[in-house]
Order: structure tokens, then sequence, then C-alpha cells
């Protein structure tokens, strides 16, 4: 229904940057853009972006593609879809034909369920603008509350008429079938604009209300929420209603004010995190437009997902009230696990972020973020101190629960700081604290390394071996190397695991230095001339305190090292080919790093240890056809104590990996 050169206009202004920056929080690094996939949830950035050859691909997942790949499969749309959503970022003209009844019952059920809701988002706006009761009701509620035309039309604000049967008899009589205005909950297809009884009886859900369209990240509506308002709220139990979890809309992966707001919170760095659909609505029209709602419903993981596409910096901004403050509490729990740096701002008493943003100006709720914006571990401990008191044992259960909170917090110089910090203000010893910490720390760690997969016993000879240096590589030597490096580019900064004991500060042990280690413990050097360069070139800047990554090496000075580099990321997360040759299963190297890691170190010390009994066993052979003597008995009894040791190293190497492959 789009013509071949309309579609070529779209993939030439498409650039894949600007498409995938409205997703995605990238950083440039060297030629290329990195940032978290949206695809799968990760941690270390693996999803690279080539504004050069226009293409997106993610290492860890293995999705890649183009602009208009990309929007298909990110808000799950048909080519042409995509092709559409694109057009209209780029101001291109598409015409088209009306769908005919035979069209639209072809179409599949997401598509369907969107262009329902956009008509119900176009009638609501049109119900409460060119209706005597839309403006009497809805718009003066909306322009009552202070919101002005531009933020109701930013948010596409509308009304429902009191009528029960208006919105469904006006889609119906428009062609939309009734399978999709319903809501079927064993299969999750419908909107549940309309309510069906089970004698056919239907009427809108939606009657009487003011209307809050719920956008994904491409500004289509998903969903929608409706506020029953003040006149009818005595004895209505409900205040706001939400459409029923769908195909399209999930409300604990969705989050309102998202799309308003996402540019907004890459230029600044910063997400404001409020409950209510007001609460947004005030923020935005005050000026503070990088603000965002749990839709009125308590956090979830996934939302903070979301929001860490964009930032990993979250204000929490809740109601003064005991139920908003208990509720930024348990956000603060599950912000901090996901590695979000979190602040806690409270306000004055009575005030809800609608209420202060409507009766401030931009720059006096700016200075007051700027005077009372607290570090979420320290507004949670002075808050706890408040309500305990002088009683002891609330202290010790308040304590306890602090304890848990910094114990969740992945990276360990912070959770130091904080015990530092909590110290001081619970006037308690940080030795105290660090017991404590590291007894939930190791309970954490072996809920989730367990012993057998994770923390294997290392190989060791009976005597100390130090693997013979002068040893050639051959291929597979040179692909452990490869494998290594690898590792090294993509994981070295990142922390391996933790190391929580008795009454010291938790210590996180970083990739770089546990291959590093590893290694130099049994004397192992790379061999391969280039990869003991790149090896060299990485431990020289890491050791004078640098983070080493794969931009420090594309463009190298010395060509030959730039090149080797760029062709061993060329496939960063391909198994090895000597696993893949033995059609051995290796889990993702990110969720199995630790075991990747082992097994490739191992792997590459297990060649070099035949290599050594090889040429023991070669030295052996020559020694033998020697005359018999006192000095050819010493050596052959140094060689064959040297052979035993080797063998007993090179067995235990065997059945570790033995383990791994299992």
């Amino acid at each position: 229904m789009i013509d071949k050169e309309t579609i070529d206009r779209i993939y030439n202004a498409a650039s894949i940057l600007d498409v995938v920056s409205d997703f995605v929080s990238l950083k440039k690094r060297g030629a290329n853009y990195v940032g978290c996939c949206p695809f799968h949830n990760e941690k270390t950035p693996s999803f690279n972006v080539s504004p050069a050859r226009n293409i997106y691909h993610c290492f860890g997942c293995g999705k890649g593609g183009n602009s208009v790949n990309f929007v298909m499969e990110h808000e799950q749309m048909s080519y042409v879809d995509a092709l559409k959503y694109l057009a209209k970022k780029y101001n291109i003209e598409i015409k088209e034909k009306e769908f005919t009844p035979e069209e639209k019952e072809r179409n599949d059920d997401r598509a369907s369920m969107l262009i329902l809701n956009d008509f119900a988002k176009k009638t609501f706006i049109s119900n409460m603008f060119e209706t005597e009761e839309g403006r009497a009701i809805g718009l003066k509620y909306f322009r009552e509350r202070g919101f002005s035309d531009e933020t109701i039309k930013a948010y596409e604000l509308g009304y429902s008429l009191s009528d029960r049967k208006s919105f469904t008899e006006l889609a119906l009589k428009s062609g939309y079938q009734l399978k999709y205005l319903i809501s079927d909950e064993n299969t999750n297809i419908g909107t549940g604009l309309t309510i069906k009884h089970d004698d056919g009886y239907t009427f809108d859900r939606f009657s009487s209300r003011v209307m809050f369209p719920i956008h994904n990240l491409t500004g289509q509506v998903i969903g929608f929420g409706g506020r029953v308002l003040d006149a009818r709220t005595k004895g209505v139990n409900v205040k706001y209603m939400n459409s029923p979890q769908s195909i399209i809309y999930d409300k604990s992966r969705s989050l309102y004010g998202i799309y308003q707001a996402k540019n907004s919170i890459v230029r600044s760095a910063k997400c404001y995190l409020v409950e209510g659909y007001t609460d947004v609505l005030s923020m935005h029209q005050s000026g503070i437009e990088n603000v965002v709602s749990s839709n009125g419903t308590a956090l979830t993981v996934e939302q903070i997902r979301l929001i860490r596409r964009f930032t990993e910096n979250v204000t929490v901004l809740y109601d003064s009230d005991d139920a908003g403050i208990h509720a930024a509490l348990r956000a603060i729990d599950l912000l901090l696990p996901e590695e979000m740096n979190v602040k806690v701002l409270l306000l004055p008493d009575g005030e809800d972020p609608d209420s202060f943003a409507r009766n401030h100006s931009l720059t006096e709720i700016e200075a007051y973020i700027a005077d009372n914006e607290k570090d979420c571990i320290l507004f949670k401990a002075s808050r706890l101190s408040k309500e305990v008191g002088s009683d002891p044992i609330k202290k010790a259960q308040m304590i306890s629960d602090i304890v848990r909170t910094i114990s969740i917090i992945p990276d360990s110089i912070k959770r130091s700081v904080y015990v530092k910090e909590c110290a001081e203000m619970l006037n308690v010893e940080e030795r105290v604290l660090h017991i404590e910490i590291n007894k939930l720390l190791n309970r954490q760690l072996g809920q989730q390394y367990p012993k057998p997969e994770y923390q294997p016993q290392q190989p060791k000879p009976a005597s100390q071996v130090v693997l013979n240096p002068d040893v050639a590589a051959n291929a597979r030597c040179r692909q452990y190397e490869d494998d290594l490096l690898k590792l090294l580019l993509n994981y070295g900064n990142d922390v391996l695991f933790t190391v929580a004991e008795g009454d010291k500060p938790s210590e996180d042990i970083m990739v770089a230095y546990y291959i590093d280690k590893e290694l130099k413990d049994n004397g192992v050097v790379f061999r391969t001339p280039v990869s003991k360069q790149v090896y060299d070139i990485y431990f020289e800047a890491y050791n004078q305190g640098q983070k080493p990554d794969i931009s420090m090496f594309i463009n190298y000075h010395d060509a030959d090292v730039s090149k080797y580099v760029i062709d061993l990321m060329a496939e960063r997360h391909a198994i090895s080919k000597i696993w893949e040759k033995l059609n051995t299963y290796v889990k993702p190297e990110i969720k199995q790093l630790k075991q990747v890691i082992d097994r490739d170190l191992n792997g590459y010390k297990l060649e070099i240890a035949k290599q050594v009994l090889d040429k023991i066993s070669k030295e052996i052979a020559l020694l033998e056809k020697e005359p018999d003597s006192d000095e050819k008995t010493q050596k052959w009894e140094a060689l064959m104590a040297e052979c035993s040791s080797y063998t007993v190293y090179k067995n235990n190497l065997s059945r570790f990996l033995d383990r791994v492959m299992c």
C-alpha cells in the first residue's frame, strides 16, 4: 500500500543513530555508539550502533538490522506500520487508501488494537473540546486544576461522555470490531474500552471520566487511565480506572509520561519518579519535563529497567504523607539492585508533587530540589531514626533494615561509603555493620552462584607448577588467547565476584585482576606476538589506574594492533571455535561470566601443559639413547618428577573442564 519511491525516501531519511536514540541512551565509543540493549536485560552495554553503516547490532542477544528493523522489533510493529512511524518522524507524506472491512479483518490483533486506541483517543479529545458536556465538565476540570491547553495537547487528554453506550456505539458504527473493544482475559486480546456482561449487554468502561492516554516510547496509545470527577467520587470505590492487561498494555512494564519525557531525561541525565498522572502533568507544566509516574501502581523492576535505558539517576518524589514515605522506601529497595543512583525528595507537609508544582515557580522548585534532595540511604536512616526514638529493640530492627538495603547495592565502593556514613549517623561501629552486610552478601551470593557451577575447586598440582614460557603457541593456544582478550576488552572493568569476609569491608574482584592473577600464578604469558602486545598494552594502562577498553585500541598508533583488535571484536560474543567444534553448549557469557573465564583460563593452561609434557617426553626419549651414567640417572629422575607433577596438573585441569562442559 506504500509505493517503492516513498519507501526509498523513508530508508534514505531514517538515521539509525537518530531512531535508536529515541529509545536507548547511547554513548560515543570510537566511530560507533554503545548502550544497554533494549531487547534483553543487561547491565554491561553490548548494543552497538554504527552511523557509518546505518545499522545496529547487539553482541549479547544477536539482534541487528536497519532503522525499519529496529522499530519493528522494538515496538512489535508490522513492516508497514514501521514505515509509517518513520515517515511521520521525518515528515514524509504517505498516500494510501482507506482500509476496507476485509482488510481490517486481516490486520493483526495488535495493530487493530493500536488503531482502535488511537480512534478512542481522538474521540475523547473531540468530546472534550467539541461537545457542550465535554467543555462544561472535562475541560473545566483540567483548567480548574491549572493545566494549560499546551499541556492538555501534549499529553492528549480527553473526556468520555456520560452516555454509557456513547463510545461503544460510535466505534461499532465506524467499523471497529467488538472483539477488540472488549477484553478477553484468556488471550489478552481486546482494549477493554467496552465492558460486556454475560447477558450480552455492552457499555463504556470509562463513561463520565476525564481521560489520560498512556503512551509507549513511540507515542502510540497502549492504554488509558480514567478519573471520576469530584462530583461523583462520593460513594465511588474506584476513583481511577485503568485499561485491563492486554497484548499491547502491561501496566507493570509501562510508565506514564515516558514518551513526553524521554528526550528531557537523556539531556538532563536524570529522571524524576512520581506516583500519579496529575503529578506528571503539573511537574511538566512547571518546566520539569524529565518526569514519569508508575501509572498509579506500585513501582516494578520492569519499569525501573525502562528508565535505565535513558539514565541511571533517579529522584523519587512521592507524597509527603506516611503512605508516600513508605512507598518511597519500597522504591529505594527496588531501584538500588538495578544499579540506579537514587535520591529522595521529601516535600513540605501537606504537599504532593502536583500541588507543589502548581504553587511554585520553576526557580523555586529547582532551588528546593537543590537544598532538600537527599541520598536514599541517608534519607532512610534519618527517617527510621525518627520513628524508633530511643527504643533499643526498634533501633536494632532499624539497623538490620538499613544493613539489608546497603547489602543489595551491587558496587562495593558505594557500600563502604554508606557503611561509614550510616555508622556515624547511627552511632554504630563500622565493623559491626560490615559483619552483618557480609553475612547477607554471602547468603545472596550462595543463592545466586551455586558452588558446583560458579565456584569450582581450582585445580592445583601436588607441587607448584610454572608453565614453560618457551613453548610455542599452537592454533588452540592462539584461540584461547583471542578469547581471553575478548573477555578483557568487554568485561575487564566489571565486577566478577565479591569477597565478603568477617568484619572486613567487602571487596569486589574485577575481571581484569582475576585473569591477570590466574595467569601470573602459573607463569603463563601469551605466546602470539600481537596477542601479547595487546595484553601488555592493556595491563600497562590498567596498572596505572586507567580503565582500558576497546576504544583505546581502535585508533591505536600501531596499525597491526588496531587491526587485530577490530578483527577480534567483529564477533564479540561468538562461541570459541574450540568449544563449538566439540559441540559444547555454552551459556550466554554475560550470565555465566566466571564460568566462561575459568573455562578459557584453564583450557589455555591445559594446552600449554600438554605441550610441556610432550616436550618432556621427547627429552626422556632422547635421554634413554644416551649411555648409562650417574648424570643420566639424575637427569632421568628430574624429568620423571617433572613429568609426574605436570601429569597431575593436567589431569586436574581435565577433570575441571569436564565439569564445565556438562
